[in-house]
C-alpha cells in the first residue's frame, strides 16, 4: 500500500477525485460489457473517461490498473487486455507505436470455478451461442487459423447453419450471429486480393488465440481426433 500511496502522490490530485475516475473506469467496463454482447473495450475509450478532465501524464494507467485490482477483488472478475492482432497478410507490416497503443482492449472473464459459473452465473437464454462460438472458432482453428469464407459457410451448412437462415429457431438471423464473432474479436474478416478478384478471409482473432480459450479449443479438436482413431480402429 505503501508504494501504490507514493505512485499515487505524484499525480496532485485528491484521494477522492481519484477514487471517483476507478469507479467510473469499472461502470463503463460493466454496463458496456453488459450492454454490447462482451464486445471488448478499446483502452482508448477508457483514457478518455480519464484524460477528459484531468491531463496528468501516467494517470490514467494507474486508475485503469487500480481498477482491474477492484473488478477482481470486489467483482470478481479479471479485467484482461488483448493486444489486436492483425490479418496475417499484414503482418509483415510493423505497426507504429501510436498503432499498437491503439489496438489495445480489454474484456472481463469471470475467475469463478467453471462449475460454480454454470451453475449460477450463465444464463441458459444465451448459453446456445456459447456453443454456436465455440464450434465456429473450433472450425477455423482446425483450417489453421483461416479459411475462406465459403469454405466455412460450407462447413456450417454441414451444421444445419446456411448464410440464408434469417429465422434459426436458436440463434436467429445466422449471418448476423457470424458477424457478431467478429465484432467480439474472436473472428476478423479479411479481404484478400487474388489474381482472380478479391476473395474474403475468417481468421482467428485476439479472444480466439488467447490461452484459455485457445487451450480449451485444442483440448475439445484434440479429443475428436482421438475418438475418431478409437471408432476407426474399433
Amino acid at each position: 500500500m505503501a508504494s501504490s500511496s507514493m505512485d499515487f502522490s505524484q499525480f496532485g490530485i485528491s484521494m477522492e477525485e481519484k477514487d471517483k475516475l476507478v469507479e467510473e473506469i469499472i461502470r463503463y467496463m460493466l454496463f458496456k460489457t453488459h450492454g454490447h454482447s462482451g464486445c471488448p473495450i478499446k483502452r482508448d475509450e477508457l483514457t478518455h473517461l480519464v484524460t477528459k478532465n484531468y491531463k496528468q501524464r501516467n494517470l490514467p494507467t494507474f486508475v485503469i490498473n487500480e481498477a482491474k485490482e477492484k473488478l477482481s477483488s470486489i467483482f470478481g472478475y479479471e479485467m484482461r487486455e488483448l493486444q489486436r492482432s492483425l490479418p496475417s497478410s499484414k503482418t509483415q507490416a510493423l505497426p507504429s507505436q501510436q498503432s499498437v497503443a491503439d489496438a489495445k482492449s480489454y474484456v472481463l472473464i469471470s475467475q469463478l470455478p467453471s462449475d460454480v459459473y454454470e451453475k449460477y452465473v450463465v444464463d441458459v437464454n444465451t448459453a446456445h451461442l456459447s456453443g454456436f462460438t465455440f464450434a465456429v472458432v473450433s472450425v477455423v482453428y482446425l483450417a489453421g487459423g483461416k479459411m475462406p469464407e465459403e469454405s466455412l459457410w460450407s462447413q456450417l451448412k454441414k451444421m444445419g447453419l446456411s448464410a440464408d437462415d434469417k429465422n434459426h429457431t436458436v440463434l436467429g438471423n445466422i449471418q448476423q450471429a457470424l458477424e457478431l464473432l467478429v465484432q467480439q474479436r474472436y473472428l476478423q474478416k479479411n479481404k484478400v486480393s487474388g489474381p482472380e478478384g478479391n476473395n474474403i478471409y475468417y481468421e482467428l482473432a485476439e479472444r480466439a488465440l488467447d490461452g484459455p480459450i485457445s487451450d480449451k479449443i485444442k483440448e475439445y479438436t484434440s479429443q475428436i481426433v482421438r475418438d475418431n482413431i478409437s471408432t476407426a480402429a474399433a
